[in-house]
């Protein structure tokens, strides 16, 4: 049931805090809209409540006109961090959707009231396009797209000779692509894990993605590199309209001198092209980081991300730099702890990391 949270009488504008469903009024307004991204689709809304048991604040809105728009948020209790309200959490994207601008401001500006009325310290708005709000976003976050030919052929002459010598050095090794769905999440999880500890990130829980595959069903994959028959790295990919997106990815440190992601990333590229798949999302990255040039390198252009950050009054003095503080300590702290560890205590802190 829909709860109603506001009417607007002058502006004939009702709010409801909203439960969508895969088929209804929430996909129904999605599919009026040009400009939808990931995190809008309503399946992360029984993801991330069957994962984390976060607590959702799904906003809708209508006019008497007819117009509709929907915003996805979370509200996610920290005690490390306090409360931060985000839309959307552990994507890169979210934020409202809906044809009518004034429509959308009015559900951002519903999301901060009901934020400040929960305690909420911090809210969290990852758009797509640029809003007119009373903050300025953040400039460096970039999602890296490619343009898909319908012939894999022609991907391959125009990338760099430097990257097919890399993919060629990959197939030479010995290493193997497998392609799969939920029953090779297990695969993918564990040098995943690896990984994670490396870079000093507290990993995703094995249930988090479960639950995406549960409910994204034949629209998501496993891409596995093996080094005979060890998985050694993968991906994960989302299908959506006429895209595909891979927002996780990595390969185990001791095997990058055979190229496995360059071979992982070549296949994916190329079985996209075969299926008609017009575009490939790489997913986010900061401009001129690591994994920025390594998108760059497949000819991925920028489309900009414009994540907006809101303090309510409940913030307490200094709270920022204490974030940034804690989070700094304990990426460094990571690095040092034994994988089991991490692997058991990392789902129970990352499920309170928004990015």
């Amino acid at each position: 049931m829909d709860e109603q949270i506001t009417t607007q009488h002058r502006a004939k504008i009702r709010i409801v805090r909203s439960q969508p469903e895969l088929n209804g009024a929430w996909s129904d307004t999605l599919a009026q809209v040009d400009r939808v991204n990931l995190g809008q689709l309503p399946q992360w809304y029984r993801v991330i409540q069957e994962a984390y048991g976060h607590t959702p604040l799904y906003l809708a809105g209508e006019t008497e006109a007819g117009d509709h728009a929907v915003l996805p948020a979370f509200l996610i209790r920290s005690p490390l961090f306090g409360g931060v309200v985000t839309s959307m959490p552990f994507l890169d994207s979210g934020g409202p959707c809906s044809s009518s601008s004034t429509l959308s401001q009015i559900l951002v500006t519903s999301l901060l009231n009901e934020a400040a009325k929960r305690g909420a310290h911090r809210i969290e708005l990852r758009c797509t396009a640029p809003m007119d709000l009373p903050t300025s976003p953040v400039g460096d976050k970039v999602n890296m797209s490619l343009k898909l030919p319908n012939d894999p052929d022609r991907l391959w002459q125009k990338l760099d000779s430097k990257v097919r010598n890399q993919i060629r050095k990959a197939e030479r090794s010995g290493l193997s692509i497998e392609v799969g769905g939920g029953e090779k999440l297990h695969e993918f999880y564990e040098p995943f894990v690896h990984n994670m500890r490396d870079l000093g990130s507290p990993v995703h829980a094995l249930t988090f993605f479960q639950a995406i595959f549960k409910m994204f069903e034949n629209k998501a994959h496993v891409v596995l590199v093996r080094k005979d028959a060890q998985p050694i790295g993968g991906l994960i990919t989302l299908e959506f309209k006429d895209s595909i997106i891979v927002p996780w990815a990595s390969s185990l440190r001791e095997y990058l001198s055979l190229c496995p992601n360059m071979l992982l990333y070549w296949e994916t590229l190329r079985s996209s092209c075969l299926a008609g798949i017009s575009w490939f999302h790489f997913g986010r990255s900061s401009r001129n980081s690591g994994t920025y040039r390594f998108k760059r390198q497949w000819g991925a252009v920028e489309e900009p991300l414009f994540w907006y950050t809101f303090h309510t009054n409940a913030r307490p003095s200094g709270q920022s730099s204490l974030i940034d503080r804690r989070a700094a300590l304990l990426s460094n702290l990571w690095q040092r702890l034994p994988l089991g560890l991490t692997r058991w205590l990392g789902p129970q802190i990352r499920k309170y990391l928004t990015q």
